[in-house]
This record gives C-alpha cells, structure tokens and sequence, in this order.
C-alpha cells in the first residue's frame, strides 16, 4: 500500500516507521527542522521502557501536493491543527481514502464538509511519548511491540477499504481493532483523557506530583463520571463497554489506587508528556466536551472546576490537600450486593443439599 502519514509528531513518526519496515511505500510529511532531522537521520524511535533503538530510512515530503497520489494518508497530528491542512487535502482528489487518527469530540462533521463523507475515516492511536530531537522516545498503552490502532467508518459500516487498511497495519505488527461506532469511541476517550489532562494541570503538569495530590484526583474520578453521563444523556452508548468499571467502581477505591499508575514513569510519557507538550490541543478539546456537556441535561460540577485549568494562564493549586470528603456511598453498595450474593449462593447450596 502506499502511504502518506501527515505527521511527524510521535504518533506519525512510530507509524511511519513500522509500516516503512513491513514493506510498504510510506513517506511522511514534515516541515521545519523535523524535515531536517528525518532526511539527515532516518525516524529513531526508542522504546520508553527497554531503551532499545531503531531507525527507519523513511523519505519525507514537506506538502501533499493536488497531483500527488497515494492509496491512503493518515493525518497524525493534533485536533486544533486540523484545519489548516483540511484545504490541502481536499485540494487533492487522488486519495481515495483519508484517516483522521487522533482526539476528537466534535464528530467528523468538519472533515466530511472538507472532502466529501466517502473519503473520510476516524481513529485513535495506541502509542503515546515524547520528542527530543532527533530522538522519538514512545511507550505503548498495550504491552511491548503494541501499537493498536482503533478505526471505523463513521456511519459503523464495515467495509472492504477498512479491510484492507487493517491488513496493511496487521502486516507492520500494528493491531487494529475495528469499531462499529467510532465516533461515540472517540467521545467516550475525550471524557476520559480530558479530565485527566485538567487533573494534571491543576497540580502543574506533573503526574508524580498528582499522584500524592487526593483532591485533584477526586475531582478527576468525578469529572470522568460526569462526562459519561453527558455522552449518555446524548444518547452515546458507552464504548469499549471496559469503561464501566470506571462508572461502578467506589470512589475511595479508585482515588486509592491510582497514585500507584500516576507515580510511574508510564504515567510520565503517555499522558504527562504529551498533555504538556500538546496543551493548546488539550484545551481545544475541553471546548469540545463543554459544548456537548451544555447541551445535556447532567449536572457538572467536578467538570466545571477543572475545567478552567486547561487554560495555561490559570495557575495551579499550590498545594496537595484533601479536603474533599470521599463518597462511600459505592462502597456501601457493593458491599450490599456482596453480602446478596453470599446469601443466594448459601440458599442455593442448601437447597442442593436438600
């Protein structure tokens, strides 16, 4: 298949190099000083976690030109940036196929105006990590040598050109898992990430940091709950269905054990890093999540608070309080249905015995 990935970035660039190294035709565009590195030095990529490095001879390009073809271009890149590559992309229609691959909480309205709904495709990566030239250092949200790529069309159809980009990716070692409502994926990870990012701006960007700071992590918990209500509220299923557990699950549990993943150096090249380095993207899709949260019915005030530390001028709290008394409601609850189901197990054993 021959590629384009719009993008040179972390993301764009361990893309890049694990299809170039499966065989496919990939070039990746680059401008500024990353052009230079990529031609002068070839994509490094070093695993966060082992050290262990590669680099891949990908050429590179410095604009997708009208008359430029490729069988697919993969935009990397963040959701506030979209838009000024949107008339560069649709200047060109000999590209059959264009995948968003990044956050988005607003719906793929925007890109299918620009091209047309029949060129248009969603997704999310599965890596995260940091730049420092010309070294990319990244770690992988799914164990060693995983990559998942999550994509769907945005109608839910599954389709012979997903077909074939799922191939394509599965040859390079990428995973991809195929969603049939994409866009509700992409919403529910925004009502994740983004009251994480805020968490983590509250206490100055630093994850080590919050993970000893209890009520920025309660607000967290709360404001992701509330956010799930929203998108549900809207009439979003919730989807992967895993992030029900983040719903069930008592409070005082969860804000007990997240300080174990935020201390961790994880913590600090997959979320950390890139909420740092990308914050006007971070706050660009906090915009997008308070806009559908003000056309719900759901009260947010967790959301609310943190909400304004997306915005870099709002200073961070300068101490790591708790205050905030916990909700041990969840608790009560599930020991109930514990303490339910020790009981129907005892009758049913009883009967049996019967």
């Amino acid at each position: 298949m021959d590629i384009l990935i719009y993008g040179a970035g972390v993301l764009g660039s361990v893309y890049a190099a694990l299809l170039h190294e499966a065989g496919h035709q990939v070039a990746i565009l680059a401008r500024g000083r990353r052009l230079e590195d990529i031609r002068e030095h070839g994509i490094i990529l070093e695993d966060g976690q082992t050290g262990q490095r590669t680099v891949s001879r990908v050429p590179a390009v410095e604009r997708l030109e009208p008359q430029d073809e490729y069988d697919l271009v993969v935009v990397v890149m963040r959701k506030n940036q979209v838009a000024e590559v949107l008339p560069a992309l649709a200047a060109n229609q000999w590209v059959p196929t264009v995948l968003f691959l990044m956050n988005n909480a607003a719906g793929p309205d925007e890109f299918t105006r620009a091209l047309g709904p029949q060129r248009v495709l969603l997704g999310f990566p599965g890596a995260g990590g940091e730049r420092q030239r010309p070294v990319v250092r990244y770690v992988t949200t799914a164990g060693p040598q995983a990559f998942t790529v999550t994509i769907g069309e945005p109608d839910g159809r599954r389709t012979p050109r997903l077909a074939r980009i799922e191939q394509a990716f599965e040859r390079a070692g990428i995973p991809v898992d195929v969603s049939p409502n994409i866009d509700a994926w992409l919403k529910y990870h925004v009502a994740l990430v983004s009251p994480i990012a805020n968490a983590l701006y509250r206490v100055g960007g630093d994850n080590y940091r919050l993970a000893h700071a209890q009520d920025s992590l309660v607000l967290m918990v709360r404001a992701v709950r509330e956010a799930f209500a929203v998108l549900r509220d809207l009439g979003y299923p919730m989807t992967p269905p895993w992030l029900g557990l983040l719903r069930w699950l008592p409070e005082p549990l969860l804000v007990s054990q997240l300080p174990r993943f935020f201390n961790s150096r994880k913590a600090e090249l997959a979320l950390a890093a890139h909420a740092n380095a990308a914050r006007d993207e971070m706050q660009h899709l906090a915009g997008e999540f308070m806009a559908l949260a003000r056309s719900s019915s759901v009260p947010t005030p967790a959301l609310d608070q943190l909400y304004p530390y997306a915005d870099p001028e709002t200073p961070a709290v300068p101490g790591l309080n708790a205050e905030i008394p916990l909700d041990w409601s969840g608790v009560w609850a599930w020991l109930a249905a514990l303490a339910g189901l020790v009981l129907l197990l005892r009758a049913l054993g009883r009967k049996r015995r019967d």
